[in-house]
């Protein structure tokens, strides 16, 4: 049977259901991962600001992270944390992946966030005899966050586009989904085009979402 390259709206309607239920695998990794990408980030933007005795360590962490590619660091996690004793479903594996990675990347939107903060806002809560907790909690964040917006709207929206790298782990999501359904019908035309109609319909509008938060900042900083 050779390669179709026709579109078949009735194999098109009947494919995607499967396709949906791979988007909906994609989705959850990226939320889940964006979640722990978030907690990691803040842990190691905290890690960067102590002593020297963590926050050399932490940069070393950092700077191999974000030199390595996310493919090779799901290989080890996956195929040989195993032979240390240390195994985890292919899903979980996927999101952990993805958390440690952009975790790297947002930890550096979260020190340029805190570096912002006036230094008055420390200064205010020192003399008002703030505790560490609250100063942290009451004052720095609440004022370094919302600016952080936007950027963290990029990355999640980038981290949504990686997701297909996920399959390289067995993680059946959108890509992996029409990759199956093509080795088993040899058609691959329409399977291909709702994956990336699917990304398409998915994406633009959180991109929509990140330039108005961007020009929203903007004014506010003006």
């Amino acid at each position: 049977m050779g390669l179709r390259f026709d579109w078949d709206w009735a194999f098109a309607w009947e494919i995607l259901p499967r396709l949906l239920e791979g988007a909906w695998i994609t989705l959850q990794a990226t939320v889940v991962g964006f979640a722990l990408a978030l907690a990691i980030g803040l842990l190691l933007a905290l890690g960067r600001r102590g002593p020297r005795l963590l926050s050399i360590p932490t940069t070393v962490f950092i700077e191999f992270v974000r030199s390595t590619p996310l493919l090779v660091q799901l290989y080890v996690l996956y195929f040989i944390l195993p032979n240390f004793g240390i195994s985890m479903s292919a899903f979980l594996t996927g999101v952990i992946g993805l958390g440690l990675h952009y975790g790297t990347y947002l930890s550096e939107v979260y020190r340029a966030g805190i570096e912002n903060v006036p230094r008055g806002q420390w200064e205010a809560a020192i003399a008002l005899n703030f505790g560490t907790r609250t100063t942290w909690k009451n004052i720095v964040l609440p004022q370094a966050i919302p600016p952080m917006l936007p950027a963290f709207g990029n990355y999640f929206i980038v981290m949504f586009k990686e997701t297909p790298l996920l399959s390289a782990i067995t993680v059946v999501e959108l890509l992996q989904t029409a990759k199956i359904i093509g080795s088993r019908t040899f058609s691959y035309v329409e399977p291909y085009t709702l994956v990336g109609i699917i990304f398409l319909m998915l994406s633009y509008p959180a991109a929509l979402v990140v330039n108005r938060l961007e020009a929203r900042f903007a004014r506010y900083r003006s």
